[in-house]
C-alpha cells in the first residue's frame, strides 16, 4: 500500500513538474522593415545609377537618373507657347493702335467718296434713261454699283467703330484662360522633369534596384525599393488559440539567430487570414491567424530583413 502511494506521488510530481516547465507559447514570423517603392514617372531610359543594393542612403539623396531629353523639349515648347500667349494678351489689353484707327478712318472717307460718286452716277443714268439715251441694262448696272458702294461704306464704318470701342472683355478673358492653361502645362512638365531625378523620400537602405543601366522601365514600374524606418519590426501571425493572450502594448520576447530581444506589440489586425506556410505549427495548419507587428528597439536597425523570428508571449528574454 505504501509502495502504491509512493508511485502515485511520483506520477503527480512528474505531471506538476511538466506543467511548471511547459514552454511559453511561441508565434512565428519574419523580421521586416517599412518598404518604400519608387515607381517610374515616365517610360524613359535609365542613364545613371548612383547607388547600389544594400547601401544606406539619406533623405533626398539621388538614386537614379532617367533621360530628360523628351521632357525638356516639352518644357521648352511650353515656355515658348507662354511667351506667345503673353504677347497676345498684352496686345488685347492695350487695344488697337492709333495708326489702325487712322487707317480705318481713311477707309471710311474713301468709301464715302465712292458712294457719292456711285449715287451721282446713278442719278445721271436715271435722267438719261428717261430720255432713252441709256438702256435698262445700263440703269441696272448703275444701281448695282451704287448699292455695292453703300455696302462698302457700311463695312468701313463698322470696322472703324470696332476699333474705336476697343477689345471686348470676352476676348481678354479668353486670352487669359489660354495663358493660364499654358502655364499649368509648364508646371506639370516641370514636375515630371524633377521626378526623372529619382531621390530617396526618406533615409533608409536600398533593398532592390530591379532595372539596370540602359533599361527603359514602363510607367509605374518599381525603379528602387527602400527599407526605411528607425528600427525593424517582427511581422507575426497569431493563431486563433492565442489571440486572447496578446494585445497591443504587450511586452514580448523576440528570438532570432540565437538572440533574444525585447519587443512590444504595436498592431494586431482585426480580420483573420490564413496562416502562411512558414508559420504552420501542428494543428494551427488548419486554422486562421491574425496578422500582428512587434516593434523592436532602434539599436537593432542593422538586423537584416527577412530573418525568421519566434515571438514568446510575456516576460523578459531569458
Amino acid at each position: 500500500m505504501t509502495r502504491h502511494l509512493r508511485r502515485l506521488a511520483a506520477v503527480a510530481g512528474t505531471i506538476l513538474l511538466a506543467a511548471c516547465t511547459q514552454p511559453a507559447p511561441q508565434i512565428l514570423g519574419t523580421l521586416e522593415y517599412e518598404r518604400i517603392t519608387l515607381p517610374s514617372p515616365a517610360a524613359e531610359r535609365i542613364v545613371a545609377i548612383a547607388v547600389h543594393e544594400g547601401e544606406r542612403v539619406a533623405e533626398a539623396q539621388v538614386l537614379l537618373q532617367l533621360d530628360v531629353s523628351y521632357t525638356q523639349a516639352l518644357l521648352d515648347a511650353d515656355q515658348a507657347q507662354i511667351a506667345v500667349q503673353e504677347q497676345v494678351l498684352r496686345e488685347l489689353q492695350a487695344g488697337p493702335r492709333s495708326e489702325a484707327i487712322a487707317r480705318a478712318k481713311a477707309q471710311v472717307a474713301s468709301a464715302e467718296a465712292n458712294a457719292r460718286n456711285a449715287r451721282s452716277e446713278l442719278k445721271r443714268v436715271q435722267e438719261l434713261a428717261r430720255k432713252a439715251y441709256f438702256s435698262a441694262t445700263d440703269l441696272d448696272r448703275a444701281r448695282t454699283a451704287a448699292t455695292a458702294a453703300e455696302a462698302q461704306l457700311d463695312v468701313a464704318k463698322a470696322s472703324l467703330t470696332e476699333l474705336q470701342r476697343g477689345t471686348r472683355p470676352e476676348q481678354v478673358a479668353q486670352a487669359e484662360a489660354t495663358l493660364a492653361a499654358a502655364q499649368a502645362r509648364l508646371l506639370a512638365e516641370q514636375v515630371v522633369l524633377d521626378k526623372l531625378t529619382v531621390r530617396a523620400p526618406r533615409a533608409g537602405v536600398v533593398d532592390a534596384i530591379p532595372y539596370k543601366l540602359g533599361d527603359q522601365a514602363p510607367i509605374g514600374a518599381p525603379l528602387t525599393i527602400l527599407l526605411a524606418g528607425d528600427a525593424p519590426y517582427a511581422r507575426i501571425y497569431v493563431p486563433e488559440t492565442q489571440r486572447m493572450l496578446i494585445k497591443v502594448g504587450d511586452a514580448v520576447t523576440v528570438r532570432m539567430a540565437g538572440k533574444a530581444l525585447q519587443g512590444q506589440v504595436r498592431m494586431i489586425r482585426s480580420e483573420p487570414v490564413f496562416t502562411p506556410y512558414y508559420a504552420l505549427v501542428g494543428e494551427d495548419a488548419t486554422r486562421l491567424s491574425y496578422l500582428a507587428e512587434v516593434a523592436l528597439a532602434p539599436d537593432q536597425a542593422d538586423l537584416p530583413a527577412g530573418l525568421p523570428v519566434q515571438v514568446e508571449l510575456g516576460g523578459a528574454p531569458q
